[in-house]
């Protein structure tokens, strides 16, 4: 999920706590001479494929041999998909500029239109009110649960607009998007500003294995550091779930610093009165809480409010990961001179969620998001189709869902099973399994 106040281009200069990212240009460091063999298993046999470093020129030279090894995993791993006569190494940098794909995107889905964002607003808040005042009257266990699981999948509607406003897709008023972004986030307990910062981070260091935020990779060092109680609850289900408030607090291991506190590593010192603003928002909130379970009841509380909190902390937590691990295909992560702006939000995937594509806002849409997130929520499905005939083989398909994206569970799973740290060395760099976890 991006930063506020990028660019028109998408680029904003990194926080002086952080190096500035230089863009690698397509094979700008690549030798001329240097040249690519590539196996592929054809049959009883296999096939080499002979190219030279430039991107204009292909020589090819196929040689049949009886096949001894079978080279899929090995190409698995080091991020190769086999098409065909080809292969397309995912760790290559693209053919493209970012602003290519700038320019197959219609002008009119970078407008962004604050009626509209607002009207999203109001929707999603009545519904949050209206499910409330129905499972409020019936208060029956056949009601609850599916209370639950629908307004806390409102409450991450409500995130997702509040996150628009962190980005500026909101409307192009950054008082509107303050005021809009806090109340929206401030209502389920996110401090908007700490968030804000953080996610923009996220955004301006995608891919990179040491400047990213959130569920970024450990490296091997940390990982074989941490206790064995951290590791087994970082990839056992529901523990990752659960996550988000914890990183609101700590953040990640290996670093450091507080959303809530304006003198933490993440924030500059002109970002701290921002903190202090945010800060005293969610502080309200939580004592508004603590007001209506007096009223109310802690039970009565719990049900209509602590529940569905949970449930959209899991979505949270569900979508943000998916969108960044768990294709059949292992997606690189770099480092130093290898990586760049667009080479990291290439890595991003798209997700369906089927019905709830429209409710949480077509966020699934998310490499083109990650490129461009001043782009508001209702064009990115527009500007994602324009912009496939540019990215080609370097955009991911997505599974398509049923009425329910039941099916991203697997995919969870199947990922938290074998991802879990990158090397300590290398520039370009894939995730490994921990075989005793």
């Amino acid at each position: 999920m991006a930063s506020w106040v990028l660019s028109e281009c998408g680029l904003k200069p990194l926080p002086r706590i952080y190096a500035k990212p230089r863009t690698v240009q397509p094979f700008l460091n690549s030798n001329p001479s240097t040249v690519r063999i590539s196996r592929k298993s054809r049959g009883n046999g296999f096939s080499f494929s002979l190219s030279s470093g430039f991107r204009e020129r292909n020589w090819g030279l196929k040689v049949s041999a009886p096949l001894r090894i079978q080279p899929v995993e090995e190409n698995k791993e080091e991020g190769k998909i086999l098409n065909g006569d080809e292969s397309f190494d995912l760790g290559a940098p693209p053919p493209f500029k970012l602003t290519d794909i700038r320019a197959a995107i219609p002008k009119h889905c970078w407008v962004k239109d604050p009626w509209k964002s607002m009207s999203y607003v109001v929707r999603d808040v009545v519904v949050v009110f209206g499910l409330a005042a129905v499972a409020a009257y019936f208060n029956n266990w056949v009601v609850w649960p599916l209370y639950w699981f629908a307004q806390g999948t409102m409450f991450w509607a409500l995130f997702v607009l509040g996150h628009d406003c962190g980005h500026g897709s909101f409307s192009n008023n950054p008082k509107l998007n303050s005021v809009a972004g806090h109340l929206l986030h401030s209502s389920i307990l996110v401090p908007y500003h700490g968030w804000r910062i953080s996610h923009r981070t996220h955004h301006q260091n995608h891919g990179h294995v040491e400047n990213d935020e959130s569920w970024h990779p450990l490296s091997e060092k940390i990982y074989k550091n941490l206790d064995n109680v951290t590791k087994k609850l970082r990839f056992t289900l529901p523990f990752p779930l659960l996550a988000y408030p914890i990183y609101l607090w700590s953040r990640s291991p290996g670093k450091t610093g507080s959303h809530y506190h304006p003198n933490s590593d993440l924030f500059v010192p002109n970002e701290r009165k921002d903190v202090i603003t945010s800060t005293a928002c969610w502080t309200a909130m939580v004592a508004i809480l603590a007001g209506l379970s007096f009223i109310m009841g802690p039970v009565q509380l719990l049900k209509l409010y602590g529940v569905p909190y949970l449930i959209f902390v899991m979505w949270l937590d569900l979508v943000t990961y998916l969108h960044h691990h768990g294709h059949d295909e292992k997606l690189p992560w770099y480092r130093g001179k290898e990586w760049s702006y667009l080479r990291g939000g290439l890595t991003t995937l798209d997700r369906d969620y089927g019905w709830v594509n429209n409710i949480h806002h077509d966020i699934g849409t998310h490499v083109i998001h990650h490129l461009f997130p001043q782009i508001p929520h209702y064009h990115l499905v527009e500007a994602t189709e324009a912009a496939k005939p540019v990215l080609g083989k370097y955009y991911r398909e997505p599974k398509k869902s049923g009425p329910l994206p039941i099916y991203l569970l697997g995919v969870l799973i199947r990922s938290m099973r074998k991802d879990h740290y990158v090397s300590d060395t290398g520039d370009i760099v894939y995730y490994q399994t921990d075989s005793q976890l």
